[in-house]
């Protein structure tokens, strides 16, 4: 099915929230069976879009898809083995109509101290987190290109701005994203397809609740230092993502948008 539809960008003030509308897109979601990735499905709903989740856990899709309801749908795939991709997009492209909006959700972390990481350890984090990523939007975004119109949205981490300690790889995998986000910016944004990420802060996952539940000083000293002085919700970010991805972000590209309750400038 093709949901496609277009907003009026001259319609009156009282229906400016138009703008911020997903309603006839279709946006494919990596890693979307939990966690924030979920909740930017969800939020997305809420927008109108349709939505496709992928990750390698059916039984979790299953369960997220039901809980959005008739807009959500799912595929099994593990965007590792990126032999697999160019398949996956022409397969639902054929089947749901042209993908709008690509969000680079999966990912996974490691902490360890630096000098215990192995090669094995820093390739998988890197093959997961950087070169998927670049894999899955190559082949979106050929097909972006050539309808003129796409969003590309990256999740990045306040990883990539901090030196955190024992997360060596992951950082050096949110720092590629965001050089990515720069460059592709540049390439794709005369074809008006645009590459954008959101920069989650420390947000309430079931992933830091485990962080934070072993290691309570690093807890405090994030919430001593963000000026709003509570963690984010799986919500924030959902919505960064609407925002990015819908008209009233048309002249925004190349950015990474800090979702931190200014964690970033806490002193």
């Amino acid at each position: 099915m093709n949901l496609k539809s277009s907003v009026d960008l001259n319609a009156s003030p009282a229906q400016s929230p138009a703008v911020f509308s997903l309603e006839g897109k279709t946006a494919l979601i990596t890693g979307g069976g939990a966690g924030i990735g979920l909740e930017i499905a969800r939020c997305m709903v809420a927008s109108g879009a349709h939505v496709i989740l992928t990750g390698r856990t059916e039984a979790r899709l299953k369960e997220a898809v039901k809980d959005l309801g008739p807009l959500a749908a799912y595929r099994v795939n593990d965007v590792t083995r990126l032999e697999t991709l160019e398949d996956l997009v022409n397969d639902l492209e054929t089947e749901f109509g042209p993908l709008d909006i690509l969000v680079n959700n999966a990912g996974i972390n490691m902490k360890k101290p630096a000098l215990e990481v192995s090669d094995d350890d820093f390739s998988h984090i890197i093959d997961t987190n950087l070169n998927a990523v670049f894999a899955l939007t190559r082949t979106c975004a050929k097909r972006m290109v050539a309808r003129g119109s796409g969003s590309i949205i990256m999740i990045s981490s306040m990883a990539a701005y901090y030196g955190i300690d024992r997360v060596v790889a992951y950082a050096a995998s949110k720092s590629g994203v965001e050089g990515m986000v720069k460059v592709l910016a540049s390439d794709l944004s005369r074809y008006n397809v645009r590459v954008n990420a959101v920069a989650p802060g420390f947000i309430e996952t079931n992933m830091m609740k485990t962080a934070f539940g072993s290691d309570p000083d690093r807890m405090n000293k994030a919430m001593a230092r963000t000026p709003m002085g509570k963690f984010g919700k799986p919500e924030d970010v959902g919505w960064a993502a609407v925002f990015l991805a819908s008209e009233a972000a048309a002249y925004i590209t190349g950015v990474s948008l800090r979702v931190d309750g200014g964690n970033a400038i806490g002193f």
